[in-house]
C-alpha cells in the first residue's frame, strides 16, 4: 500500500516521503497513530504542491541572501576601540560587529553567522566571512581603530 508520511518513521522514510508499506502495517500502525496517510490521488496532488511552494520559498530565501550578501560586499564595518602599544585593550568579537552592522548600517546579522576564526586583537583592516545561507557567504571588512 502506498502512503505518504506525516512525520518521520525509522526504517521506513522521512516526513512527506512517498513510500510502500505492507497493507497491515500501514492500516495498523501508521495510519492510525497519525504517522501516514493513504496516498490517493488527491493526496499526492496536494503533497507535490507543498514541496513545489516550499521550492519556491528557498528560491526566494536565497535570492534575498544574495543582494544581502552584495550589500555586504560593499560595506565596512568601523570600530573604535581602545588600544596602548599596538594592541587593544580586550578583543573584538562577532556580538560586537554584528551589534556595530546593525548601528552604522541598519542590517541585522546574527552573531552566530559572523565567522570568526579566533577574537581580533590588533588594530588594522580584517575581512570576516558572514554566513547568509546554504552555499552564501559574503566578506565583511572590519575595520579596528585604536584612540
Amino acid at each position: 500500500m502506498k502512503v505518504i508520511l506525516l512525520k518521520d518513521v525509522k526504517g521506513l522514510g522521512k516526513k512527506d516521503d512517498l513510500v510502500n508499506a505492507s497493507d497491515g502495517y500501514a492500516r495498523n500502525y501508521l495510519i492510525p497513530r497519525g504517522l501516514a496517510v493513504e496516498a490517493t490521488e488527491s493526496s499526492i496532488k496536494n503533497l507535490n504542491e507543498k514541496k513545489r511552494r516550499e521550492e519556491e520559498k528557498k528560491r526566494e530565501w536565497k535570492k534575498e541572501a544574495e543582494q544581502l550578501a552584495e550589500r555586504l560586499n560593499a560595506t565596512g564595518v568601523v570600530m573604535k576601540v581602545k588600544a596602548g602599544n599596538g594592541k587593544i585593550f580586550g578583543s573584538v568579537t562577532s556580538k560586537e560587529i554584528a551589534e556595530k552592522l546593525k548601528e552604522q548600517h541598519g542590517i541585522d546579522v546574527d552573531k552566530r553567522k559572523i565567522a570568526l576564526e579566533e577574537p581580533i586583537k590588533y588594530p588594522g583592516t580584517f575581512y570576516v566571512d558572514v554566513w547568509l545561507y546554504p552555499e552564501v557567504t559574503a566578506k565583511l571588512k572590519v575595520i579596528v581603530e585604536g584612540e
